[in-house]
């Protein structure tokens, strides 16, 4: 019998919509450069270095001990995958976790590159730092389709709504879990 037990925190959820609307809005929306893409770019830093912090000070499953993609943690996950095997976790996969963390990283590189460009005067307009700036975003684009992907084929794997629980913060509990 399975039942439903908390696992992501406010903290989590907040970070999780926020960061999702800022990337939808500053990719999709608003004008490159201008003051909303600027001033949004600067929340989303805040938000990276808040969960950073959060991931050492909150509760385990927000934890990077608790989920960190350790080379075991990615080869027994990709193990498990390869046999078919249900190798459940009641936090982020090893797979997932390690695009969690690109896709953090692609932030930290949008608010640097965007930040140099916009207000230190020796790199405004300089064409290479403008194409890192957008080769970023586009791999960032590629991690969140694969991030939507992967949690839509787990979620069918599973049989479980995944997108559900970062809504909720709640997540069914299955019975043997994947510990390590």
């Amino acid at each position: 019998m399975r039942h439903s037990v908390t696992l992501w925190d406010p903290l989590i959820r907040v970070f999780h919509w926020s960061i999702a609307g800022i990337f939808v809005a500053n990719y999709w929306l608003n004008e490159k450069g201008d003051d909303w893409h600027q001033w949004l770019g600067y929340t989303a830093a805040a938000l990276i270095v808040l969960r950073v912090v959060w991931g050492f000070i909150g509760p385990r499953p927000a934890r990077w001990s608790d989920f960190f993609p350790t080379p075991s943690r990615l080869k027994a996950h990709l193990a498990a995958l390869l046999k078919g095997r249900d190798q459940h976790r009641m936090g982020h996969s090893a797979l997932g976790a390690l695009v969690m963390i690109l896709m953090m990283l692609c932030f930290v590189g949008l608010a640097t590159t965007g930040y140099m460009m916009e207000e230190i005067d020796r790199f405004w307009g300089v064409d290479w730092l403008e194409e890192l700036h957008g080769l970023i975003a586009n791999t960032l684009l590629t991690l969140v389709v694969l991030h939507l992907l992967a949690a839509l084929f787990e979620s069918v794997r599973l049989k479980e709504n995944l997108p559900w629980s970062m809504v909720t913060g709640k997540r069914r509990e299955r019975g043997q879990q994947e510990r390590e």
